[in-house]
């Protein structure tokens, strides 16, 4: 498949729907590791602080620089982006692009968010990344930061998992009642 000839496709490019897929797995592998580490008691040290906590940073910041690469390609391939349907009523057109935007945004400032909080804890053991290891602490130890990026991690991860849900039900939605029209958009991201 040609992914730059300067003419809409029927399709995003090979690049946008790997990083797509990728980062939805990640992504939802995040806020579920999120969920079960937190809900590990103290007395499991090893599972929750030397397993559950390093990967689900490590995995924050990949997720985070997946989510940058992706608006890179997207501006550089601009041109051959398939455009969103004329049969989308306006609500529906409207409520695709906030969707998309806020999961976008969502998908920059959470992990950005975890960062912050895990570099202003006093505790904290850093943020590792992977075979890099720890990336720099920019922010001063303060618990009371600390717990306002706690609070902006978390309900952020919220509002994503909801908008994710959203996002899922218009595609299912379109999949299942246009199957084969114009708004049918599921399989320009297969």
């Amino acid at each position: 498949m040609q992914e730059d000839t300067g003419r809409k496709s029927p399709k995003y490019p090979l690049s946008i729907r790997i990083l797509h897929w990728l980062r939805a797995v990640i992504i939802l592998g995040l806020i579920w590791s999120g969920w079960y580490m937190t809900s590990l008691p103290d007395s499991t040290p090893i599972a929750k602080f030397e397993f559950f906590y390093p990967n689900h940073k490590q995995f924050g910041v990949l997720a985070w620089l997946l989510a940058v690469l992706h608006l890179l390609i997207r501006w550089q391939k601009r041109r051959v982006l398939p455009q969103t349907p004329d049969g989308l009523t306006g609500w529906e057109r409207m409520l695709s692009h906030a969707v998309h935007r806020l999961i976008m945004t969502l998908t920059l400032l959470i992990p950005i968010f975890g960062y912050s909080m895990s570099s202003s804890f006093t505790q904290s053991d850093g943020v590792p990344f992977f075979f890099f290891g720890h990336l720099p602490e920019l922010l001063p130890k303060n618990d009371e930061a600390f717990a306002l990026f706690q609070a902006l991690h978390e309900y952020g991860a919220y509002l994503l998992l909801a908008l994710i849900v959203l996002h899922v039900a218009g595609a299912a939605k379109h999949r299942l009642q246009d199957k084969g029209g114009e708004t049918d958009v599921l399989s320009r991201m297969l």
